[in-house]
């Protein structure tokens, strides 16, 4: 470990070499605090009972962040401040040669005057309207500051497909990439990329923290994360959230004019949002279990694959993944390809590589990939979209999953039901809302 690594960073005394830590004794910190009936954690800033936190040898852990390790009280925590010690750029880093389109442009600009102050700032676009895209002017100019950048999502399939795409369009920086399944091991990088988790590994570092899909599990109304979001950032850098569908806490401060935002109504080429087809189908699940695929369902899916497009299949529990990846194989021609991927799946990074390679014709899938990812060319069918599984966000985002190609802008969504229920009728009903805006933009 270089001593640069460091920089910006909060680590464990397991994590820093024994001979940094004998020329660091003075950056070290109890990793917890004990209060009379609890103990508080410095690296996740948690608060949890003593009781609930004894550890057998009569020590204390924090349970809340034990995934990035634990965290004892024998434990010290070592930081060394964020210097911005890097190269000044002869020229712009982003070397991506595509061009935004006007309503684009408009956002972009926004955004790029939103980093000029300090604060936090909202850009809300549609699923499809090109928010990376759009982000990298505003990337280039921080990163000609000598700025410290990281662009963070709390789902590691956004991370993964962010990496390359950011790789690409700046060529002169190297960007570390942060999560529980990357290999990559870390390095001191001006553009960072990582799970919200990950933020839980620095503080004060970054001049510029882009949230994207901030509504998401497991960062929505979870307040460790947020406060280690907060946390992260300097106390005079800009906090930017991106989403296609603001929660309510977002919506509320856009409201009370407590945060800024720049908004966007309609895709990158410029067509509407496929909106989904609402088939009642009763005892699917029954039909299933049997091996059987109802006869509507079976010849939407043949459609599909005698087209060559790629689609998928969500379902709303874990157990439904198996039964209903026999019954497609069982009922779909041999040449369709398809596996089954879930939130702790060991091979769930790999799967949706293949499916990307055009290994894969499709996947079951739970909701761990209704955003951040991009199938060109994709149609998707929800199982049990009445379920409670399924918010109506879930369902909007879902449905973002088709029609983002600018080849086949149009793709099919299916909602599957046993009852046209509340979450499916304000899903429906909010897509054709976002279009009715998107057709108004276009009609200037």
């Amino acid at each position: 470990m270089e001593l640069n690594e460091l920089y910006g960073r909060l680590l464990l005394d397991t994590e820093v070499p024994a001979d940094l830590k004998k020329e660091l004794i003075k950056n070290s910190r109890p990793a917890l605090i004990q209060h009379e009936n609890y103990i508080e954690c410095q690296r996740c800033l948690s608060k949890t009972l003593k009781n609930k936190a004894r550890l057998p040898n009569g020590a204390y852990y924090c349970p809340k962040c034990i995934l990035l390790g634990r965290v004892a009280s024998n434990n010290k925590l070592y930081h060394l401040p964020e210097k911005n010690l890097f190269s000044s750029l002869e020229c712009s880093p982003l070397v991506w040669q595509g061009k935004l389109s006007l309503f684009q442009q408009q956002c972009s600009d926004q955004l790029r005057k939103a980093v000029d102050r300090s604060g936090e700032y909202l850009m809300w676009a549609v699923t499809g309207a090109g928010k990376t895209e759009m982000l990298f002017p505003t990337l280039e100019k921080v990163l000609l500051q000598r700025k410290r950048v990281c662009l963070a999502s709390p789902r590691v399939d956004v991370c993964n497909e962010l990496y390359p795409r950011i790789c690409t369009a700046f060529t002169a920086i190297d960007p570390v990439l942060l999560h529980g399944h990357s290999k990559k091991s870390y390095h001191y990088s001006q553009l960072t990329i990582c799970t919200t988790h990950q933020l839980l590994r620095f503080l004060g570092a970054f001049d510029l923290l882009i949230i994207d899909e901030v509504d998401a599990f497991p960062f929505t109304n979870n307040e460790m994360l947020k406060q280690a979001a907060r946390r992260a950032l300097k106390p005079n850098g800009t906090l930017i959230f991106l989403t296609a569908t603001p929660t309510q806490e977002l919506l509320g401060k856009i409201e009370r004019h407590q945060l800024a935002a720049s908004y966007l109504p309609l895709r990158f080429h410029r067509h509407l949002l496929p909106v989904p087809q609402v088939w009642f189908c009763g005892r699917w699940q029954d039909k299933m279990y049997c091996q059987k695929l109802p006869v509507k369902l079976k010849s939407e899916l043949n459609r599909w694959i005698d087209e060559g497009f790629p689609f998928l299949v969500f379902v709303s529990r874990l157990e439904l993944l198996a039964p209903v990846l026999r019954v497609l194989e069982a009922n779909l021609p041999a040449k369709a390809k398809g596996d089954s991927v879930f939130s702790a799946d060991p091979k769930r990074i790999n799967k949706v590589q293949e499916m990307r390679d055009h290994k894969l014709n499709y996947l079951v899938t739970t909701t761990i990939l209704e955003r951040g990812v991009t199938f060109p060319s994709l149609n998707v069918m929800v199982l049990g979209a009445d379920e409670k599984t399924f918010s109506t966000t879930a369902l909007v985002q879902i449905a973002g999953r088709a029609g983002r190609s600018q080849k086949r802008p149009n793709g099919d969504v299916i909602f599957v039901c046993t009852d046209q229920v509340k979450n499916v009728r304000k899903a429906v009903k909010q897509i054709r809302e976002l279009n009715k805006k998107g057709k108004r933009l276009l009609n200037g």
